[in-house]
């Protein structure tokens, strides 16, 4: 399995992102997947999750209204549409796979 996190950055709150997640390794298609993040000091927290075919997704109260998860099958690609990007957003941002993550995108939410 390899999961590669790319996309994030250094954006003013008020700002949007758009992260994207190359998965190889395993049919992708066949899995739900999600994003999760970790910001300083503080554990994994669940941002968002999307089943098989992408019609059932879920979001953290946090970020619901704010980000959008998608996913492209053909492309074997996960996405996480950021918008209105506060500074608690600040955090590592993985997709994962159940348990297992890729190495992550620093996003950093910060005037």
């Amino acid at each position: 399995v390899q999961l590669v996190e790319s996309g994030g950055g250094l954006v003013q709150p008020g700002g949007s992102l758009r992260l994207s997640c190359a998965a190889s390794g395993f049919t992708f298609s066949m899995y739900p997947m999600s994003w999760v993040r970790q910001a300083p000091g503080k554990g994994l927290e669940s941002v968002s999750s999307i089943s098989i075919g992408g019609n059932y997704k879920t979001y953290a109260d946090s970020v619901k209204g704010r980000f959008t998860i998608s996913r492209d099958n053909a492309k074997n690609t996960l996405y996480l549409q950021m918008n209105s990007l506060k500074p608690e957003d600040t955090a590592v941002y993985y997709c994962a796979k159940g348990t297992e993550r890729g190495q992550g995108t620093q996003v950093t939410v910060s005037s």
